[in-house]
């Protein structure tokens, strides 16, 4: 097996700190200084980072303290220091891993509101009156938590949701991405194939799912943010994984959705597999969604709205016969996420979505077919990036059904 162990790389802080880097010290230069000038372009002085992968991408912060108050202060001047209030609990990686310059902590105590910490900090930076973007649009920012931030920001600055500005600059990977995304290809593909090799009749479905995460991290890769899903028989017919084991039988369908990440980055793939003598009606459902894939694919270009991607799947699946049983949407971005979930959205992938593609995009692109009349399923799918050509696929596994 070829194992892909991430390097990590030496840096440094403003303040002298010594730190280690998920990517070069200079890429995270670049980042920063765009998400500043896009923070300039909207007028707003400041930015309050609760995204975790606003974090991680911006300063190499990698934590799952998210789940709790954590919050960074980035300044739109260049020179400015960038602030992270965190917890204890989470004080050592922050100041060894990542480049956050100034590292303050708030302590759980039954009158304790982390908002009014950060308060006091932006009036330390100045920013009383100030005009200050909110990441809203997170898992890192529970409705709780953004009440608390509202109250004690009203009358101190004027606010608006600014979800957008980092996420903007992550949605175009950079060469050093791509590069974490093809090996999360490769895992990805892997842990298929494991998932593959120990299906048989009599076993739990989660068999499977253990198999795949095995060889993702056996392989130098992570713990997924989501997944894997196996679902088997009725089961296979779900757009969600489900919890609790189902015996596979004799004769019967699985449906694998799983992604491979490595330093985060992640490539989803989606198989359909069966035990026992093919259904041709599902031989034939199989041909109609990799048509469809196919064709996603090959319009899938540099200049043209993400929209139509999603036409050609409902054109490919309603012309078939199959318009009640597909989604309404074909897919999304990837990226770099954390915990609960690997899709990085916005951007969906749904019919009238204006976005143009450009080059360093990334997005997963499945066809769903659950047909509930005839309780069979076919589902396939596959992680691209856009080029100045035709799209890189990360996978290598043949689009079919794989008989077990």
């Amino acid at each position: 097996m070829t194992m892909y162990v991430p390097q990590e790389f030496a840096g440094t802080t403003p303040g002298g700190r010594k730190v280690l880097l998920k990517f070069r010290q200079a890429e995270f230069a670049e980042r920063l200084a765009a998400t500043r000038r896009r923070m300039r372009e909207r007028g707003l002085d400041a930015l309050v980072v609760f995204a975790q992968e606003s974090h991680y991408w911006l300063t190499s912060y990698d934590t799952a303290g998210y789940v709790f108050f954590q919050v960074g202060l980035v300044l739109a001047d260049d020179d400015s220091e960038t602030v992270l209030l965190t917890r204890t609990p989470d004080l050592r990686q922050a100041n060894v891993a990542s480049l956050y310059d100034d590292v303050r902590v708030w302590l759980n105590a039954e009158d304790a509101n982390p908002a009014e910490d950060l308060r006091a900090i932006m009036a330390e930076k100045g920013l009383q009156g100030k005009k200050v973007g909110v990441e809203y649009a997170t898992y890192g920012l529970t409705g709780a938590n953004a009440r608390l931030v509202d109250k004690a920001l009203e009358g101190f600055c004027v606010t608006e949701d600014a979800s957008d500005i980092v996420r903007t600059g992550r949605l175009v990977k950079s060469a050093a991405e791509l590069r974490h995304v093809r090996i999360a290809g490769k895992l990805a593909d892997d842990a298929v194939r494991a998932a593959i090799k120990a299906t048989r009749p009599g076993i739990p479905d989660t068999v499977l799912s253990g198999a795949a995460l095995t060889s993702m991290l056996a392989g130098g890769g992570d713990i997924p943010s989501g997944g894997p899903l196996v679902n088997s028989g009725s089961r296979a017919l779900y757009g969600r994984g489900i919890g609790g084991p189902r015996l596979i039988e004799e004769q019967d369908q699985i449906l694998v959705e799983l992604a491979g990440s490595h330093c985060r980055y992640h490539v989803v793939v989606e198989h359909t597999l069966v035990t026992g003598k093919p259904d041709p009606r599902q031989i034939d459902m199989l041909k109609v969604a990799g048509d469809a894939l196919d064709q996603i694919k090959d319009a899938a270009r540099a200049g043209v709205a993400l929209g139509t991607l999603d036409d050609i799947h409902r054109r490919v699946l309603d012309d078939a016969g199959f318009a009640k049983a597909r989604y309404a949407a074909c897919g999304y971005a990837l990226g770099c996420t954390f915990k609960p979930t690997w899709m990085d959205v916005p951007p969906m992938i749904y019919s009238g979505n204006p976005l143009i593609m450009t080059p360093g995009m990334v997005f997963f692109v499945h066809i769903m077919i659950p047909d509930a009349t005839t309780g069979l399923t076919a589902g396939v799918g596959q992680t691209f990036a856009i080029t100045e050509g035709a799209p890189e696929v990360f996978s290598d596994l043949p689009v079919q059904l794989y008989c077990c």
